[in-house]
């Protein structure tokens, strides 16, 4: 009669921790198609030259943001500063390329572009690096 007692038990608790459960409602993965999202990153086989120049007074951002471009696909040839001081990052198309400026303004978190073509330099863009342009977190190895 005790075993009885004890299986009714566990099946009623049973049976209320499913009410339960069914009333939080379970989370269901939805498997409908997700549009493509725009990437930021460099496009595979292509070879796009970046300089970045930190346009700030903030030392260390045009290091940090060569890294970050870096990370998403993009060659960055040089960097260095500027005497040239802002706030905003601005993204200066060199050889007519909108698109791979684009690009790199996603990347940078929706930085503005100009077209300023300059055949003197050997680069197709030039990234300055604004006062107010935040580096993604660098990885913690303890």
């Amino acid at each position: 009669m005790r075993k009885r007692r004890a299986w009714v038990g566990a099946i009623v608790l049973l049976l209320a921790l499913a009410v339960v459960f069914r009333k939080i409602g379970v989370p269901r993965i939805d498997r409908s198609p997700v549009a493509p999202q725009p990437t930021a990153a460099a496009p595979a086989g292509t070879r796009m030259r970046v300089e970045v120049l930190n346009a700030s007074t903030v030392r260390g951002l045009a290091r940090r943001a060569t890294i970050h471009l870096r990370d998403e696909g993009f060659d960055v040839v040089q960097s260095g500063t500027t005497n040239e001081r802002r706030d905003s990052t601005l993204i200066l198309d060199r050889t007519n390329h909108p698109a791979w400026a684009a690009r790199a303004a996603r990347a940078m978190g929706g930085a503005r572009v100009e077209s300023r073509p300059d055949t003197l330099r050997d680069v197709d863009l030039t990234v300055l690096i604004g006062a107010r342009w935040r580096p993604p977190a660098e990885p913690f190895y303890p």
